[in-house]
Parts: structure tokens; sequence; C-alpha cells
């Protein structure tokens, strides 16, 4: 299994190299930058697999490094190294897309298991799709844009690209309404009707134009869920609503 790369982005040599030296006997492959430029640099890199990141940094600060990142590579995960006194910029960082941050001083122990924690989340997280093609329909994702066999274009509503883009970095894998409610709605699927989702897979579909009685886009899967199908429908799948 290859070694997990964290870059740590640290301008104060001493922390950085504490924090260097935490993660390297934990077993990850460690890469390291003295500022944010550098920093950002280097994360930009499809190689490294989390960035730690200080805030306050000569050339660009943590803030600025995240905000580009993210631009450029929406799924990174970022982990903040924070003094005691920037909860402001905290709070800014996690709006910006930070997946966690840890105040210092810290010990290795809290910082590992941050790093482990988000890291696992990360695994979870669907890659982003930028297009899909299927059965001769054509989606940006971007622009949330739709255009049908027929050229006829048509823009999806937020919660349909939502749900489709969802689909998409899940192809060939049956999504169930609760694991849909969750990770797009964001809402305990507990006590919620399943119909919620039922009505926005049928919007779809007819935004679409796949048929509900022989569905060629968005498949059921019986007692499992939908799927965005495969060119061709797969085994076992429900041709139906």
């Amino acid at each position: 299994m290859t070694s997990k790369r964290v870059l740590v982005v640290e301008d104060d040599n001493a922390i950085r190299r504490g924090v260097c030296d935490a993660v390297a006997f934990a077993g990850y492959d460690v890469i390291e930058a003295g500022d944010g430029a550098s920093g950002l640099d280097l994360a930009l890199s499809p190689d490294i697999d989390l960035v730690l990141l200080d805030i306050l940094m000569p050339r660009k600060d943590g803030l600025t490094v995240l905000k580009e990142l993210r631009a450029v590579r929406p799924s990174v995960p970022v982990i903040f190294l924070t003094a005691r006194g920037e909860e402001e910029d905290r709070v800014r960082g996690l709006r910006l897309g930070a997946d966690d941050y840890v105040v210092k001083p810290f010990s290795a122990d809290e910082l590992m298991a941050r790093v482990e924690a988000v890291l696992r989340r990360s695994a979870e997280r669907p890659q982003p799709v930028r297009t899909l093609t299927i059965a001769g329909r054509v989606v940006d994702f971007e622009r949330r844009e739709l255009t049908l066999p027929s050229g006829e274009r048509s823009t999806l509503s937020q919660r349909e690209a939502e749900v489709l883009v969802y689909l998409a970095a899940n192809r060939g894998r049956a999504i169930s309404r609760d694991e849909l409610l969750a990770r797009v709605w964001g809402i305990d699927p507990r006590g919620v009707q399943s119909r919620t989702v039922d009505m926005a897979i049928a919007r779809l579909r007819e935004q679409l134009r796949d048929d509900p009685a022989e569905p060629r886009v968005i498949v059921t899967v019986r007692a499992k869920g939908y799927m965005l199908a495969l060119e061709e429908s797969p085994a076992g799948a429900e041709q139906g609503r």
C-alpha cells in the first residue's frame, strides 16, 4: 500500500520540524514548506494527500492559500494549525473549506488523531465530477447545463445537479435513499420519508428524458436504491420507477 503524502506548511522552523517528525514517525511521507507561496505550489501537486497549513505566514497567509488551493483541488483535505487567539480566522477557514484545525500548542498524539480522522473521511468523499456523458446526454456540472441527444439544452436545479453528481461520482454502485439523504441533502435519514428522494429522481428523469418505464440513465436497483447506469443496464437492475 502506498504511503499517504502529507505537506506541512509552517513558517516557524521549530514547529515545522516537530510536526514533520510526528507525521514521519506515524508512517507518512512528508514534504515541507516555510511560507505560503511555496506551500501553495507544492499543495497543487496531485501527489499531496493532505495539507497541514499554518495561518499567519509570509508571502501568502493560510486563508489565501486555502482559497486558491480549493479553486484547483477542491477535495484535498486541509487541517489548519492555528494559535489560540485566531478564532475568527479558524471560522473563516472552515467556511472556506478547511476540514479541521488544531490549536497550538498541540501534542503529537492529538495532531495525528486529527490527521487520521480527516484522511478517513476524505477516503469516503466522492471525487469531483465536472462533466458526464451517458446515453447521448451531456451534463456540464459547473454550468448545471444538460444537453440532450436532440441538441436541446436546459438548466438543472442545484439539487438535481447535486443528486446527479453524487450518482456520477459513484457510477456503477447502487446508492440507497438514506445515503442520498445524508450525503446530498445533509440530513439525518431517520424519520424522513424516502419519497423526498423518489420525487427528486422523478424530476431528474424528466429532465433527462429518461423513460421511467425503461430508464437508461438512472436505474432502480431492487431493494438497494438508485444507480447511474453504465452504457449497458447492469444485471440486477429493475427497469422501473
